[in-house]
């Protein structure tokens, strides 16, 4: 009888000891982890920028490859970027509002250039083909498929908008009326009739 007693006090002292142990170790790792922040202002990899930094996930992938988007004789916004890239994190709202905007009638294709393959020459249905070695890079192009605007850089929401307007044949920014959402209710209202 005493030497069960003793072996339950054994057991029982060295699983305080393990405990201990595991508790000392899961307590020394919290302490010493570093925080991950995501860093807008900075050239570190912190994920797809689009829905980091934009809001936007829904621009990558795109919804359709750049070789069918040509044959859709639609509009075209190609944004080539990184994801470690001070401007094109800056830059990523503007495509985004430009989705927004022109997504129903335009395809915004972003492609990020890590994604290229490691090759010398690209066809021009290829996105590789129009990259100049900078980004972020905006191409857009016309239903035709004609280039209307090739630059690298971060732009202005006001520089893609004029391109898109002469490409959709719209008024200048400065003759139209500015766009202004409707709040809820009054879609609400307009829906009941």
């Amino acid at each position: 009888m005493e030497k069960c007693y003793e072996f339950f006090a054994s057991v029982r002292h060295s699983w305080r000891r393990w405990l201990l142990l595991v508790l000392a170790l899961g307590l020394s790792c919290l302490l010493s982890a570093n925080p991950a922040w995501a860093g807008r202002d900075d050239d570190h990899f912190d994920g797809n920028i689009f829905p980091l930094y934009a809001g936007d996930g829904a621009l990558v992938p795109p919804r359709v490859p750049f070789a069918q988007a040509l044959k859709n004789h639609r509009p075209i916004l190609l944004e080539l970027y990184i994801d470690d890239s001070f401007d094109c994190k800056q830059y990523a709202p503007v495509i985004s509002r430009m989705s927004g905007i022109y997504g129903p009638v335009a395809d915004i294709i972003a492609i990020s250039i890590d994604r290229f393959s490691e090759q010398d020459h690209f066809e021009p249905d290829e996105p590789g083909y129009y990259y100049k070695g900078l980004v972020p890079q905006t191409v857009i192009f016309d239903q035709d498929g004609k280039v209307q605007m090739d630059e690298t850089g971060v732009l202005t929401y006001e520089q893609i908008d004029d391109v898109f307007r002469d490409v959709f044949d719209l008024l200048p920014r400065t003759e139209s009326v500015p766009l202004v959402r409707r709040s809820s209710n009054e879609v609400s209202t307009e829906i009941a009739k």
